[in-house]
């Protein structure tokens, strides 16, 4: 379980996250591209006094249109020049820190008529926005202390491939630990029976598509377990 000043840490630099993919949302135009939401997205952390990132050179990795489905390390990702256009769907995962605290949180935003929407009218954008949403919100009441890396792997990928999606993770995972080091993670795979209780945080961020689908969702928070064994989210 993580100390009082560990949570304080990493729960002040996922707000700043959390805020700057808000702010994000109301920015975004049709005339933007990757590499332009990658800069704003810095901008906006160095604004929040987050200058830094723990995953390589890559503080905002942005993924959009004919990339959307692309699965790729921070270490190789150059973010492209593709348009947003009027219709879309703009992945955007944040990595801030701070001396050994680590930011972790990433969405999935509809754009629809040129600009970022709440309320898409495509369907694939509502199913996959709100299964991830859901599928959130059911691994936070399965999660015990006891549950393993590998358990969680199993449900999510079960969860994944019963309600018709595919996991596009390039590892085939759903998440890792949090760290204060990058190449110190642990992962949540099929082959990691450490307990999720013996690291002090983890993140959860499925990347899914659906089965035929042209779109590639995530969702990520950073979660732990309080002192009465109860998952929460930062």
């Amino acid at each position: 379980m993580p100390t009082e000043l560990e949570i304080e840490q990493h729960r002040q630099i996922q707000a700043a996250a959390k805020a700057v993919l808000s702010q994000l949302a109301s920015l975004i135009t049709a005339e933007d591209s990757e590499k332009s939401i990658a800069d704003k997205a810095h901008r906006l952390l160095q604004d929040q006094g987050y200058p830094d990132t723990w995953y390589y050179a890559c503080p905002a990795l942005v993924l959009l249109g004919s990339r959307s489905c692309v699965s790729i390390s921070g270490r190789d990702y150059q973010p492209r020049e593709e348009l947003v256009g009027r219709s879309n769907l703009v992945t955007i995962d944040l990595s801030p820190t701070r001396d050994r605290f680590w930011g972790d949180c990433a969405r999935s935003f509809p754009i629809e008529n040129g600009r970022v929407t709440t309320t898409p009218q495509l369907r694939e954008f509502q199913n996959g926005l709100g299964f991830l949403e859901q599928m959130h919100l059911q691994m936070l009441k399965l999660v015990r202390p006891q549950t393993s890396f590998a358990q969680l792997f199993d449900w999510a990928n079960m969860r994944i491939r019963e309600n018709g999606f595919v996991n596009l993770d390039y590892r085939n995972n759903v998440g890792h630990s949090i760290a204060s080091e990058r190449d110190a993670r642990q992962y949540i795979e099929s082959n990691n029976h450490a307990l999720l209780a013996d690291v002090p945080f983890f993140s959860f961020e499925p990347f899914i598509r659906l089965k035929g689908g042209k779109w590639g969702f995530k969702r990520e928070g950073i979660f732990y377990f309080n002192q009465a064994g109860n998952l929460e989210e930062l």
